[in-house]
């Protein structure tokens, strides 16, 4: 019998990944996106979504505007819209199948912990930060949890920051190169009355000082190879935090990624260059200021082996992966 996968929000890089492979493992894959896209249905056709996901034997949800914005009143509002609206037209979708999908995986994110840099924050003790990110990730699973779906175990995957070819990894590489691959520093900076009230202000730590905030990554395979661990194993549900279990600092990750790519020169970042810096190409300081410190505690006890537990390997595995395909022959030469 086919396995039948279903992918809400299939457009990124995480998306596409596990597209491909579930394709090329022989699944029969169908897309949920937007009008005018590749999709075999669309938003707001909750009648086309349910026929989708009669009788599926996956659901995977990766809709939602990307974070790798200025957190602007508009940008925040869509943040939350697309992925509140989603989620909950997936719901009523479960409902209205005759069939409902066996599995549904809903996309989380581990920045719903709080900044962390004493200890690791795992599924059973890891505290709930504060701020838009954290308001973002909360009201997400509350609202993919909210629904009486009896028949549908759920997932919410509460994923570290993802390393892939095509990842926020790419600009990384290719500021190293150009000799700006040293650490991102955090410090002081002057905050408004507006982005305390909106809670998108990055609080300086000195714990956290001289790129020492925690970063907490997981290989794009091995996102993959959880998802079809939990298929497997029944007795799992709830959150799940999918993160290697050898956790890094910046300041380490850019030294292994400098090794890797056999770079040498390093510029470091000071707070006062990434505020800067962050305004000129629309994003904010948080996503490489804030502590991320996570352990895929579920995963281990439940038997999972993770295939990149350490970062070098992994960050050789996709380094190495880039260089097959940019030097690969186009088709027909």
């Amino acid at each position: 019998m086919t396995h039948r996968v279903v992918i809400a929000g299939a457009s990124g890089f995480i998306g596409h990944y596990l597209t491909e492979a579930y394709r090329a493992a022989g699944s029969d894959v169908a897309l949920i996106g937007r009008p005018g896209g590749r999709a075999d249905a669309t938003w707001g056709d909750t009648a086309a979504i349910a026929a989708l996901l009669d009788d599926a034997d996956l659901l995977i949800n990766l809709a939602g505007k990307s974070v790798n914005c200025r957190y602007t009143p508009a940008n925040r509002a869509e943040i939350l819209r697309s992925r509140i609206e989603t989620t909950n037209e997936l719901a009523r979708a479960v409902t209205a199948a005759a069939a409902p999908p066996r599995l549904w995986i809903n996309s989380s994110t581990a920045t719903i912990y709080r900044h962390a840099d004493d200890r690791p924050m795992t599924e059973s003790t890891g505290e709930i930060g504060a701020g838009f990110s954290v308001s973002i990730a909360t009201q997400w699973e509350k609202a993919f949890f909210a629904a009486d779906l009896p028949g549908t175990r759920r997932v919410a995957l509460r994923m570290a920051i993802v390393l892939g070819d095509g990842s926020a990894l790419a600009p990384l590489i290719g500021l190293t190169r150009a000799g700006l691959g040293g650490p991102q520093l955090d410090g002081r900076w002057f905050s408004t009355r507006a982005r305390r009230a909106a809670g998108t202000f990055h609080e300086y730590r000195p714990r956290s000082k001289n790129g020492r905030q925690k970063f907490s990554w997981v290989h794009i395979d091995d996102v993959l190879q959880i998802i079809r661990f939990l298929e497997q194993h029944e007795s799992l549900d709830g959150v799940i935090n999918a993160a290697a279990p050898f956790s890094t600092d910046n300041r380490g990750f850019m030294r292994t990624l400098r090794r890797v790519l056999g770079v040498r020169f390093a510029m470091a970042a000071s707070r006062w260059m990434l505020e800067l810096g962050s305004h000129v190409i629309k994003t904010e300081t948080e996503l490489v200021l804030k502590s991320r410190w996570v352990l895929p505690e579920r995963l281990l006890d439940a038997g999972y082996t993770f295939r990149f537990a350490r970062l070098e390997p992994a960050l050789r595995d996709i380094v190495d992966t880039r260089s097959a395909t940019s030097s690969a022959p186009e088709e027909g030469q």
